[in-house]
């Protein structure tokens, strides 16, 4: 029985090395290696160990190491699809984080939302905050797409405060496939948002 055990631990953590530095997992990535339980208690014995940490329940990273900061904290992107995996749901970058995302905003925020198509709940990780906040339909459409970043960022700023500096960033920002993204997706944007991809749009047959 002993070695069965040693196998599923060897097994869960050579595919957690597989996947380098800065992975972000949950025990549900390994359900094909094991029950549960049997998980569970590898995950602890592998994070009492350090090998690995436990961000918050149900949560862990392979740590990266900094020579003078020690473990570094994972980014927020990876986190969040690591619960995308684990949760089968969908999220979308909302509100500063989105606008952050663009290049709109310098300022990284502690409290990160996401719109979501799931429960709505927090996430605490270290002194970060990542908020999954339930939403309609209609906002998911895009979600995962440059499309539902733009609107999100947008709607954020609001219709007041567009300016000719954020459309030369957006601009800047978008490649063909981006501005064909958002043409596919128009429908998803509100009036005035819709008026802002056109422009985009436009701006990029001008460059061409």
């Amino acid at each position: 029985m002993k070695s069965h055990s040693d196998s599923i631990d060897k097994k869960i953590l050579k595919r957690i090395q597989s996947h380098g530095k800065g992975w972000v997992f949950t025990p549900s990535h390994f359900d094909d290696l094991a029950g549960g339980s049997t998980i569970t208690t590898t995950l602890k014995r592998h994070t009492d160990a350090g090998t690995i940490r436990n961000l918050a329940r149900g949560l862990y990273d392979y740590p990266k190491m900094d020579p003078q900061l020690g473990q570094l904290l994972p980014n927020t992107d990876d986190i969040a699809k690591a619960l995308v995996g684990r949760d089968e749901i969908r999220l979308q970058p909302s509100g500063a984080y989105a606008a952050n995302r663009l290049g709109l905003t310098a300022q990284v925020p502690m409290k990160v939302v996401y719109l979501t198509d799931g429960r709505s709940r927090t996430v605490q990780v270290g002194n970060r905050q990542i908020i999954l906040k339930q939403t309609t339909p209609k906002n998911m459409k895009s979600a995962g797409k440059i499309s539902g970043l733009v609107i999100q960022a947008l709607k954020y700023l609001g219709k007041d405060e567009v300016d000719d500096k954020v459309i030369r960033t957006l601009d800047e920002r978008l490649d063909d496939t981006a501005r064909k993204q958002l043409m596919k997706d128009i429908r998803s944007a509100p009036a005035w948002v819709a008026d802002i991809f056109r422009r985009l749009a436009k701006q990029g047959d001008t460059a061409e």
